[in-house]
């Protein structure tokens, strides 16, 4: 294919021998102003089983998942009013540093001493770092792996690093998605996809789907990636557009209006286990010299609240998760030959997925090493569709905005429910009272008229029941939001 040849003569003409060590990196984990502070939080990175907490001091530690005395998960433990990390188990308590400061059930402090200064009973500590907004962890522990994450920054967004007025991050948004690091990156190097997958959201199926070309702008590196651009670009107000490839987590989506404004969309996307990746990512602007930002990515631009942001983010993801779900697990069962072997990529527009798969293959040793208490196999396809696309157990449960707002929703949605049972209840009184006065009034007036002939009911009656079937039907709305909380279900064929 003519595509391949040219990207080979491009993998050709760099020099680079070393092969990209994954454990070697910084991997962002977890958004900090989402996660709960108050307790542990479990995580996997590159098949590593791992605990995030957060001291007294407001320090964030990463610990093995596994106490030194029984291995049961720290993760189930707590984090205590001294700043420790107690083990639920026994109580064993451990400080920032992992070290064991406290194992109640020994004979004496002299014991206790003794057996906390031995270097068994500490905790086995990761690097850690906060930046952007986000906790990174680096995936080897040790003295030799503090010094050497010293010596590496994290792939952070540069428009961030210097806080202006001209510069507006939105929210970040974390997503663990069933589906692996390498579907993620393939799928974020494929703008031709974006019209077709997100019609309604990001153009249209039927008219955006057009030609173009993706050429080369940086050489292909093991340790900084690829970069490619778009020509011609086809989008009223953009002049230039790139997608940029910093392994082993960022993909840099940036654009450069004709008005002078930028538009990045940072994605990254770390290796949980085989089969899922933990994404987070957010839109930044850089506005023009007379203060004006582009638009954001289809209505995800537009102001609106953090949870909102996140409740409306599986549109997207959904959109391509049933996609990439099957595609990994068809993949894993073509066993006849290596990945560019068994797909057709005849069109320019897969140069990029092309060269990620070859970084892959000639930079990287073919695929990620996965921790060796990791079970390597794939897991098998998801077919039920409310599993597959499951909100609360990968996302809600791990976003403290997220559950805020569905307890505020829950107890709204309780209130609607109140009102339009008194409202109800009101309706029923103001019309008994009408039918009341109108009996008496025709006993004393000795009228021959019946009850069931009586008047229609009063017009507060009816006030009163729009008010209950109002409240009812708003309560019923509620329902339906709060449960997006926990699953969105989504078909291609229903979006027309």
């Amino acid at each position: 294919m003519v595509t391949e040849k040219i990207l080979k003569q491009d993998i050709q003409e760099t020099t680079e021998t070393e092969t990209f060590q994954w454990t070697k990196q910084w991997y962002p984990v977890a958004v900090v102003d989402h996660t709960d502070p108050s307790r542990p939080y479990s995580f996997q990175l590159l098949g590593k089983n791992l605990v995030l907490w957060r001291d007294n001091t407001g320090k964030w530690s990463c610990f093995e998942d596994v106490c030194p005395h029984r291995l049961v998960p720290l993760s189930e433990g707590r984090v205590e009013s001294d700043g420790t990390l107690m083990c639920a188990y026994h109580a064993w308590r451990f400080n920032s540093e992992g070290k064991c400061v406290s194992i109640p059930q020994s004979k004496d402090k002299e014991t206790e001493a003794k057996n906390c200064a031995d270097s068994k009973s500490c905790a086995v500590v990761y690097p850690t770092h906060e930046r952007q907004g986000l906790l990174w962890v680096w995936p080897e522990s040790g003295e030799q792996a503090q010094i050497e994450s010293q010596l590496r920054e994290p792939r952070v967004v540069p428009e961030l690093e210097n806080p202006s007025d001209r510069v507006v991050k939105l929210y970040w948004s974390m997503r663990e998605i069933p589906y692996g690091w390498d579907l993620f990156m393939e799928n974020v190097s494929d703008p031709a996809h974006v019209p077709v997958s997100h019609h309604g959201i990001m153009g249209s199926r039927y008219s955006e789907d057009k030609y173009y070309d993706m050429i080369p702008v940086r050489k292909f590196s093991t340790q900084e990636g690829f970069s490619f651009e778009i020509t011609p670009i086809k989008v009223p107000g953009i002049k230039q557009a790139i997608h940029d490839f910093q392994p082993p987590c960022h993909m840099r989506i940036f654009s450069e209006l004709e008005n002078g404004g930028k538009s990045i969309l940072a994605l990254y996307a770390s290796p949980s286990r085989p089969g899922w990746c933990r994404t987070i990512g957010c839109q930044v602007f850089v506005k023009d010299e007379q203060g004006k930002r582009g638009q954001g990515l289809g209505f995800f631009g537009l102001p609106m609240p953090e949870w909102l942001n996140h409740l409306l983010g599986p549109i997207f993801l959904h959109q391509d998760l049933v996609f990439l779900h099957y595609q990994e697990k068809i993949l894993a069962n073509k066993q006849e030959g290596k990945y560019l072997d068994v797909v057709y990529t005849p069109n320019p527009q897969d140069k990029m997925v092309i060269t990620f798969r070859k970084w892959l293959e000639k930079r990287a040793g073919g695929g990620i090493p996965w921790s060796k208490e990791c079970n390597p196999e794939m897991p098998p396809a998801e077919y039920d569709k409310r599993k597959l696309f499951d909100v609360w157990e990968t996302h809600t449960k791990h976003c403290r905005v997220c559950q805020d707002a569905l307890k505020n929703i829950n107890r709204l949605k309780i209130l609607t429910y109140v009102v339009a049972w008194l409202c109800l209840c009101l309706g029923i009184i103001i019309d008994a009272r009408a039918i009341a006065i109108q009996v008496a009034t025709a006993a004393i007036t000795e009228t021959a008229t019946s009850v069931s002939s009586l008047a229609v009911p009063p017009l507060g009656f009816w006030f009163a029941f729009g008010g209950a079937a109002l409240f009812a039907f708003g309560g019923y709305k509620l329902q339906q939001l709060s449960r997006l909380f926990y699953v969105y279900e989504f078909e291609h064929a229903d979006n027309d």
